[in-house]
């Protein structure tokens, strides 16, 4: 997993002030900063614009102005309550099938690193931390215009491609925020997205999701009481022990409900930085569930990973 992060954050040795200063964080002096935790950062001001207390007015201000569209003042409401949004047929099948059958080719041929099996009969593979920067066809989906319209309106800002997680299998992962794993100052600049491959039904491991979660307060490191560097020393063991216990007990003790997410193949899925998500067990471990995940960060903030206190690559300096 460690060989894993050092292709998304930037190790001590590379930091280096950023140039330009990202314009949502020209507050912060990053000589200063010995570690990127939400602990060690002030309070910003700056608020996604669907995250604001004023978010259905400016909706329909934006929707009256022209500005946005009526489908997409329905999306942006059913955002602000819900936290996630389905689009349907976002991508067509033959852009999806090409994209596949180009990602299978660059994984067995070994471009992608060790294949690791996860089902009995051997024909499914485990997922594979961005494949996007070696495979062309998965680059061209994650910066596809289609995908970033959506990515775009729903920050209020240009974003900035930067994680992809492509996979045949369903991940099994325990609940959880993406903003403890790609981080943003000022918060909630994150957005995600996850589009099927194939027709996904509840014997593959579908995702799963807990609407209105996002509206939570933001459990990071500290929140979970994991101590600066603790990660660095202890790995995901400290997370598994800490933090996925934690949220789970916020699922309980909010009576959260759970979704799962049974789309047609070309569906995406986008959600909030702080929505909790994970993956549901695999009914039958030899169902496929063919999916690409993307997250995009907004234009202009510092993006982190708050666990190892590291800014994102797209902040290092060769």
């Amino acid at each position: 997993m460690f060989a894993r992060l050092s292709k998304l954050f930037s190790s001590r040795r590379d930091w280096k002030y950023p140039t330009p200063v990202p314009e949502l964080a020209k507050d912060l002096d990053f000589r200063t900063l010995k570690e990127f935790r939400g602990d060690a950062l002030p309070q910003s001001n700056t608020i996604n614009w669907l995250d604001a207390p004023d978010a259905v007015e400016e909706i329909e201000r934006r929707r009256a102005a022209g500005r946005i569209t009526e489908e997409e003042a329905q999306a942006c409401l059913y955002w602000v309550e819900y936290g996630y949004l389905v689009v349907e047929k976002l991508f067509s099948a033959e852009e999806l099938d090409a994209a596949f059958e180009a990602y299978e080719k660059a994984l067995l041929a070994g471009e992608l690193g060790s294949i690791d099996v996860v089902s009995p009969d051997g024909l499914l593979y485990d997922r594979k931390l961005d494949p996007a920067l070696t495979v062309p066809a998965l680059k061209a989906l994650q910066h596809h215009p289609k995908l970033m319209r959506w990515t775009d309106l729903l920050l209020g800002r240009k974003t900035v491609p930067f994680q992809t997680i492509m996979g045949h299998a369903g991940s099994g992962q325990r609940a959880h925020s993406d903003s403890i794993h790609m981080t943003t100052y000022p918060a909630g600049f994150m957005v995600a997205s996850w589009t099927a491959f194939e027709d996904i039904d509840e014997d593959s491991g579908p995702l799963e999701y807990y609407p209105k979660s996002h509206r939570l307060p933001y459990l990071l490191s500290r929140e979970a009481g994991i101590e600066p560097a603790q990660f660095r020393k202890e790995g995901y063991a400290v997370y598994s022990k800490l933090y996925e216990p934690a949220i789970a007990e916020l699922c309980t003790a909010h009576g959260f409900e759970r979704k799962l997410f049974l789309p047609k193949k070309g569906d995406t899925l986008f959600w909030h930085a702080n929505l909790i998500h994970g993956g549901s067990a695999r009914a039958n471990p030899n169902r496929s569930r063919k999916a690409l995940v993307c997250h995009n960060f907004a234009e202009g903030v510092l993006s982190y990973h708050d666990l190892s206190g590291l800014p994102t690559r797209i902040h290092t300096q060769a």
